[in-house]
């Protein structure tokens, strides 16, 4: 404990003292002799407790209980003099002091000492406990305005006895304007109490009742849960009816619904158009071969070509599929968007007539994606000609390119699930007929299309779609009927310098070669039909038919074996298991693998690996030829440059 005397005798001060510490208290002690002194001291320290002579010399008692009240401070103040009389006492008590002790009688002052803490004591616990009753009062009105639900306390006939902030600034109400009011009243304007009314249910019930709570006049949907309020009786006084808004998630839910519905299509679709793709590749490689050895004026030509004209359909149909279920194979390059947008500006001036203007407005700053070129192509192409569709008797057309940013926001503005970070943005705008919500919802869906019948394959946006789903990107749309829409599509930003993409020449006569190439491949039609297009431009085939008949032969043969074209996806040994095991019997032998799938050995979620030769199922004559040709010349270039030579 630590006491301030007021005293100008220091060996009265040390009596009080000894006293004290006689009574068992512990303690230490400041002398004051005068006001300034007593000021000083009690503004720079703490003190349980003030003893104060009453009469000494130049000042008196009174004056240090002046002094205390001036300065706020709650310490009790007990009074210790020689003498002291009535008057005196009770001008002490009504100006704060605590008690009184006569000197002659300084054995009580321990008593007093004790008394006078344990009221401060008492002082302290009931300004603490009144300061916790309206914290906890505070609190909780904060805590009841602060929930983010709408929150009403409502008494059995449902009406309004109390209500947080969250009410009064979803339903644009004040206070005033909602206690005192059937609930019916405030939240959905009506003049009658609604239908299953989850209030009168609770009160049935006696339980919570949950449900969703759809307000059109709010454009809101509420998750409301409904509880009965109890006296501790356990009657029922009315009911806690709290409304969780739910619009966003209800949003999502909506915008996750969608996608996994044109995920499910997509791999439907893709899982058809591979097994479409070796029927259709035999269809168009025969088809080929057969016109190949007609004479020019032959009946059948123009049959046969009807015949390869129809598989070519096909073939750019599955591939338009395998595009939606984002299962074909990229072959990604890092890109500046803007020059894609430039080379196509011819081609999309020659599709979309005179009567449509194309504006672009491309960022200078643009940064780089990493992305297939030819995708991109077909992303600026689709998203105009759909645009072209939209736009009858004319109108404008304008690309724009930006850099992103997606955020959270974003997120919850647009209600799709992205990835937060830099991005490139593509836009593709027009002024046409627009579509409401029913057409926006389905525009993705393959085959869905509003054009007349024969007029369009509803394959366009859906491709759009599954492109940049497979590039790692988001597409978004906005639409207004009779205003025109807006394709947005974001892909990610690469810290890199975009790479020349070069165009490859065109070649009349497919490639030819000597070498010898062993072709691995279980579908027996398809095996001997790129045998027979190999044989005949020039090169040695050996045919096999699984992973096991391909080490057989490769270990009867006495040559070298120069490539290996495999299936990849095989029963038993897979192309790529086979390759490996080849290695050993040919260890200067080249890969070629051929597959219609993106999620095998070689391709990965539709990415072809690094350093791997990979031709996409179907494929033509040509093209095989001229990937063999390449990749033979390729690894033929350092033997060149050393003037060894493979065996």
């Amino acid at each position: 404990m630590r006491l301030l005397i007021a005293e100008d005798s220091p060996a009265d001060a040390e009596l009080n003292v000894a006293m004290l510490k006689r009574a068992g208290y512990s303690l230490s002690y400041d002398l004051a002799d005068s006001p300034s002194v007593f000021e000083q001291r009690l503004a720079q320290n703490q003190y349980n407790l003030i003893l104060s002579d009453h009469n000494m010399g130049n000042w008196i008692g009174t004056d240090a209980l002046d002094i205390l009240r001036q300065s706020g401070k709650d310490v009790p103040f007990i009074v210790v003099t020689a003498t002291l009389g009535d008057e005196a006492a009770v001008e002490y008590v009504k100006s704060g002091a605590t008690d009184y002790v006569l000197k002659h009688r300084l054995q009580r002052l321990p008593i007093a000492v004790g008394r006078a803490l344990r009221e401060k004591a008492h002082r302290e616990e009931t300004a603490r406990l009144q300061e916790e009753v309206l914290c906890a009062k505070r609190d909780w009105e904060l805590t009841f305005d602060s929930v983010p639900d709408l929150v009403l306390i409502l008494d059995p006939e449902g009406i309004v006895q109390r209500a947080n902030r969250v009410v009064a600034d979803t339903v644009g109400l004040d206070f005033s304007q909602i206690v005192g009011r059937h609930c019916y009243e405030v939240v959905h304007g009506m003049s009658e109490a609604c239908q299953d009314c989850p209030h009168h249910r609770s009160l049935e019930s006696g339980q919570t009742e949950r449900g969703d709570l759809e307000e059109p006049r709010l454009g809101k949907v509420f998750d409301a849960f409904c509880t009965p309020l109890r006296h501790p009786d356990g009657t029922v006084q009315g009911s806690v009816v709290a409304l969780r808004d739910i619009t966003e998630r209800k949003q999502l839910e909506k915008q996750l619904f969608q996608t996994q519905r044109l995920e499910a299509i997509g791999r439907l679709a893709g899982g058809i158009a591979h097994d479409f793709n070796n029927i259709l590749g035999i269809v168009t490689g025969y088809s080929d071969l057969v016109l190949e050895r007609l004479e020019p004026e032959s009946p059948l030509r123009s049959k046969i070509e009807q015949i390869r004209k129809a598989g070519e359909r096909g073939i750019a149909l599955t591939r338009q599929l395998l595009a939606f279920g984002r299962q074909q194979v990229l072959e990604p390059m890092v890109l500046n968007l803007n020059d894609w947008v430039s080379d196509t500006m011819n081609m999309l001036e020659q599709s979309l007539g005179e009567d449509i203007e194309i504006a672009t407005v491309l960022n200078p700053e643009l940064g780089a994606v990493k992305a297939d070129p030819a995708q991109m192509e077909q992303i600026i192409m689709n998203l105009a000609i759909n645009a072209r569709d939209a736009m009858p008797t004319g109108g404008k057309l304008t690309i724009e390119t930006a850099n992103a940013e997606l955020d959270e926001k974003y997120a919850q503005q647009r209600h799709v699930v992205a990835q937060p970070g830099p991005y490139v943005m593509l836009a593709v705008s027009d002024t046409g007929i627009g579509m409401d919500a029913d057409l926006l919802s389905r525009i993705f869906e393959p085959f869905f299309t509003t054009k007349d019948k024969f007029k369009g394959t509803g394959l366009g946006l859906s491709t759009v779609y599954g492109i940049v789903k497979q590039s790692g990107g988001y597409v978004w749309v906005y639409s207004e009927l009779n205003k025109g829409t807006t394709f947005k599509i974001y892909l990610p930003r690469v810290d890199q310098a975009a790479e020349e993409v070069r165009a490859r020449a065109a070649r009349a006569v497919p490639p030819q070669g000597t070498e010898t190439i062993l072709v691995l491949e279980d579908e027996a039609s398809l095996r001997e039909l790129v045998c027979e297009w190999l044989q005949g431009i020039g090169y040695t085939v050996l045919e096999a038919k699984s992973g096991a008949d391909a080490l057989a032969i490769a270990g009867k043969y006495n040559e070298s074996i120069h490539l290996l074209l495999t299936d990849v996806v095989m029963p038993g040994m897979s192309g790529r298991e086979a390759a490996e095991r080849l290695a050993s019997l040919c260890p200067k032998m080249n890969v070629l693998y051929i597959s219609g799938y993106t999620d095998d050995a070689i391709v990965h979620h539709g990415i072809l690996n690094p350093g791997v030769a990979f031709l996409q199922k179907p494929f033509t004559r040509e093209a095989l030829a001229q990937k063999v040709r390449g990749l033979l010349d390729q690894a033929a270039e350092p033997d060149r440059r050393t003037g060894s030579v493979r065996n």
